[in-house]
């Protein structure tokens, strides 16, 4: 109980301690609901357990470790950063041949962060030494972070850890969806949920995310779903021709529910989501629906509308612009006194995106608005130890070919952050 005493003294003459206990789980606080576990888990690779969830596999998304030199706006940077770099390692795998490696790689490789970045692997495969060549069809598109495409160098040999994306997305032409959701321990970040058909970062969601897919790549396509949820799924509502698709966007669509979150908030900062199966047909196949509608916003984002804002351009016409009056380096808000004025945002020296809907902050994604994300990703980077550039008008150029693109990248997720609001306020409530 809430107390305006001086000391802790204060505290106890007033009577105004509360005792808590723990729970099983050893929460003290924010303690977890219970029927949380009544409910299936999204995907169990518990081989001790007998428990049967939603998907059949999952996969935390890609970590490089090398971020600078595997990912980029360019792919013809990608291309060259990686060239040099695997040349590289080769050439020192190929000294230590010629020198008679004595085993401390520590003391014989080069360090030089602008020619390689060593890491644990690398070094493992160096003392192995291996010889891996440079594949330029191993560069492929990826969703680094929520709203944020770019090239990858796909490799298990310069990425990291690559866990099972080779089963979601084992190829340069494999086609999938995932929902890739927050990992647990989340540092206070709310839970979110973003669909991909590209290759995730691990950091695509915070705390290292988790992707769900629709389909299964192994030795050949197969459905991501259990059968054993298709068929809770029909029993649940006989009346009804579900299918796994219809389950995979119905979980789609529960992940966005605020009687969800609100529920649950506290077990999903801690695990992986358990998903209800809801008590009426009409509501399962409005949540699918749902789920659908926001899919298709949150995979199509590129062509979505552009919100009607206003741009000021100073005194030249937006009609006599040419693509470099669209660089981007850093946009960043105006200021209404001391604070930040969130509907009007300097997007370089000659542009000024004004009456942005302030409703368009609230759609949250991976911790911050889906805006923001935009803001902080469209620009110039420079990498201190590399020294690699990673330039999003390289992406606009050269992948999109229309160098509008961050801009009008920015006015289309405004639309689709006011639309997917839009559908998670308009969502049955949850009647489990």
């Amino acid at each position: 109980e809430r107390s305006t005493a001086p000391s802790v003294n204060g505290i106890s003459k007033q009577n105004k301690w509360t005792e808590i206990t723990p729970d099983k789980y050893h929460d003290w606080i924010n303690q977890r609901d219970e029927s949380f576990y009544e409910h299936s888990v999204m995907g169990n690779k518990d081989s001790k357990s007998d428990e049967i969830g939603f998907f059949n596999s999952y996969s935390r998304g890609v970590a490089t470790s090398r971020d600078a030199w595997c990912w980029n706006y360019s792919r013809k940077i990608t291309n060259s950063n990686m060239t040099k770099m695997v040349e590289f390692y080769n050439s020192e795998v190929q000294k230590s041949l010629n020198l008679s490696y004595t085993g401390k790689v520590n003391d014989f490789i080069n360090n030089d962060a602008t020619k390689i970045s060593w890491n644990r692997s690398l070094k493992n495969d160096f003392t192995k030494q291996k010889t891996p060549e440079f594949d330029n069809k191993k560069i492929v598109k990826g969703l680094y972070r929520p709203f944020t495409k770019a090239w990858i160098y796909f490799d298990k040999n310069f990425n990291d850890m690559i866990y099972q994306i080779p089963k979601l997305f084992p190829n340069y032409t494999s086609e999938n969806k995932i929902i890739y959701i927050s990992g647990s321990g989340s540092s206070g970040k709310r839970f979110s949920a973003l669909m991909s058909e590209n290759l995730p970062d691990l950091n695509m969601q915070h705390s290292g995310g988790q992707g769900f897919p629709l389909y299964l790549y192994n030795d050949s396509k197969s459905d991501g779903l259990t059968d054993i949820i298709l068929n809770k799924a029909m029993t649940s509502y006989p009346n009804e021709n579900i299918t796994k698709e219809d389950i995979f966007f119905y979980v789609y669509g529960i992940l966005h529910s605020e009687d969800y979150f609100l529920k649950y908030g506290e077990n999903l900062s801690k695990t992986l989501p358990r998903v209800p199966f809801v008590k009426s047909e009409k509501d399962f196949f409005l949540f699918s629906i749902a789920g659908r509608e926001l899919a298709e916003l949150h995979l199509n984002y590129e062509t979505m509308e552009c919100y009607p804002v206003t741009l000021e351009t100073g005194g030249k016409s937006i009609t006599e612009f040419e693509n470099e009056d669209y660089y981007v380096t850093k946009m960043k808000y105006a200021k209404n006194g001391k604070d930040k004025d969130l509907t009007t945002v300097i997007y370089n020296n000659q542009i000024t995106i004004k009456n942005i809907p302030v409703e368009a902050y609230e759609y949250i994604v991976n911790g911050k608005p889906a805006l923001d994300w935009v803001m902080e990703r469209q620009g110039v980077s420079t990498d201190k130890k590399s020294q690699i550039t990673n330039d999003a008008n390289d992406w606009a150029i050269e992948t999109m070919g229309n160098a509008k693109y961050p801009l009008e990248l920015f006015q289309r997720v405004i639309t689709v952050s006011l639309e997917t609001m839009k559908i998670v306020k308009s969502l049955p409530k949850l009647d489990i």
